[in-house]
């Protein structure tokens, strides 16, 4: 059976221990973590060293920040691969399995005006692979994972699929990094979401989830057995992390969602 978690902000309770009590109950397995930018996450050490002292499960972190390590601007690109080189390190300080970030959210789309983007196709490819290759090189040393996360091309122009990803990460050879598969953003993009996971399986690392319309799961249309069957073939062990908009109450749209993946293959 695939494991859930929930990324924090959705969960009630003021503190990580107070959240956990919830995300248990409720059946989820872990809490997914976010880092926001301006070293914020490892501000944050000594409470992540408490919460896992006392029993808060936080395999995963998800990057929160207004810039990526695709960015156009050569400063902003910088500082954001300092930001998630501290988070890969603080994610693995209290024993976690790595960190995800897209290339960028919000920078550019091809599928919206002006259409083309300042950078070429080529320059794009260089300056994804010089980030990965830093921050895998970094990820490696502190034994931990980058999960490189596929967006849809309304939210980014250069990495939307999993085919995208994963020719980024082999051209690397770096083995700590994989891809961060999102249902909501494969649905969006990929003609087939179960036989792409099928085809990239060696390089899938870590799974969020949403519905086709952003909220949870069990909210929109999405194949969930064939999403979930896929993962069960590939024989992926890690968590299905929350990561959603929520509709309805939004205490009992979080509570429901464990059992809705149970019942729908996970």
């Amino acid at each position: 059976m695939l494991k859930t978690a929930v990324q924090e902000q959705l969960l009630p309770g003021d503190t990580l221990q107070a959240k956990w009590e919830f995300a248990q109950e409720a059946g989820y397995d872990a809490i997914e973590l976010r880092g926001q930018g301006d070293l914020h996450f490892a501000s944050r050490l000594d409470e992540l060293r408490q919460a896992r002292k006392d029993g808060v499960v936080m395999p995963t972190v998800c990057v929160d920040m207004l810039h990526f390590f695709g960015a156009f601007d050569a400063d902003l690109r910088r500082d954001a691969i300092d930001q998630m080189k501290s988070q890969l390190t603080v994610i693995a300080e209290i024993g976690g399995r790595g960190a995800q970030t897209p290339a960028s959210y919000g920078m550019f789309s091809r599928r919206l005006p002006p259409f083309e983007p300042p950078r070429s196709e080529a320059e794009d490819r260089e300056v994804l692979l010089t980030g990965l290759a830093e921050l895998g090189e970094h990820a490696r040393e502190e034994g931990v994972t980058l999960f490189l996360e596929p967006l849809n091309r309304y939210e980014d122009h250069m990495v939307n699929r999993l085919e995208q990803a994963a020719d980024l990460i082999r051209a690397t050879g770096l083995d700590s990094i994989r891809i961060g598969i999102d249902s909501y953003h494969m649905n969006i993009e990929e003609a087939d979401p179960a036989a792409a996971i099928l085809a990239h399986a060696d390089v899938i690392g870590h799974a969020q989830v949403s519905d086709s319309n952003r909220f949870q799961p069990g909210a929109g249309h999405l194949d969930w057995p064939a999403w979930l069957g896929a993962l069960h073939t590939i024989g992926y062990d890690g968590h299905l992390a929350l990561e959603c908009r929520l509709t309805g109450d939004p205490v009992e749209a979080v509570r429901s969602v464990p059992a809705f993946l149970k019942r729908s293959g996970a």
